[in-house]
């Protein structure tokens, strides 16, 4: 009996020590559960790339184009910018094409009598939407006063606009300009013109489709590849002895 109890002892107390030192290890890692990775909020560091400052956004906007006659009519410089326009505005442009004429000045009769070689070279450019013609009043009558053609197009440009100064840059009445971190105004002229750049502002928003393969040149790298040979392109440079020119 005495020999029972005994075992019963050594029992319980075998038991109980694991759950004793279990419940030690629960409490000793509840406090270092709060330093974990978890609980790092990143979301309130304010960033200072100038790509997030200074975004480059697309919009609907007017692309416009001023034309001077002679004498009546278009010469060929002119109607080679006219012409160019028409293709802009067949490729990206959007509504009608806006023809303004000056009004109340002395080159006015002039441009008036210029709209008919204006038509003739927006139409060579392939313009063959609804023209709308319409006037404009000069300001000062002694300045010269162009045609003023525009369209509406998409284009890529800034959200806002560069030149702002929200902060002082090197104030000294208060510690704001120590911070060490970029003015407002860096990066925003690299990206207004990275914006006026692109040839077609879909560009920024998605890449372009895959073009079919050359299937020529697929044939021949895997045909030389079977004989054994490099299937890259050969590049020969033929350089010129410019020293020996002139007999020195």
């Amino acid at each position: 009996m005495k020999d029972a109890t005994m075992n019963k002892t050594i029992t319980t107390s075998h038991r109980g020590r694991p759950l004793r030192v279990a419940g030690l290890a629960l409490a000793l890692a509840a406090p270092l559960q709060a330093c974990g990775p978890d609980r790092v909020v990143t979301g309130t560091v304010p960033s200072h790339d100038y790509r997030v400052t200074h975004p480059i956004v697309l919009a609907n906007a007017q692309r416009s184009l001023d034309v001077f006659s002679v004498a009546g009519r278009l010469d060929a410089q002119e109607q080679a910018k006219v012409t160019e326009f028409a293709k802009a505005y067949s490729q990206r442009g959007q509504g009608q094409i806006t023809v303004l004429v000056p009004t109340g000045g002395a080159s006015a009769t002039g441009a008036r009598d210029a709209l008919g070689d204006v038509r003739k070279a927006l139409a060579a450019g392939g313009a063959k939407g609804y023209i709308s013609v319409g006037s404009y009043a000069i300001s000062d009558p002694s300045l010269a006063s162009p045609i003023r053609l525009s369209f509406s197009e998409l284009q890529a440009r800034l959200k806002k606009p560069c030149g702002e100064w929200p902060t002082d840059l090197a104030s000294g009445s208060t510690i704001e300009g120590w911070n060490n971190n970029p003015y407002w105004n860096f990066g925003c002229s690299h990206q207004n013109m990275l914006a006026a750049q692109v040839a077609d502002p879909r560009d920024l928003a998605a890449p372009r489709a895959e073009s079919p393969v050359d299937v020529n040149m697929r044939m021949r790298a895997i045909q030389n590849v079977r004989k054994g040979q490099d299937p890259g392109t050969e590049w020969k440079v033929k350089n010129t002895s410019i020293g020996s020119v002139g007999g020195g």
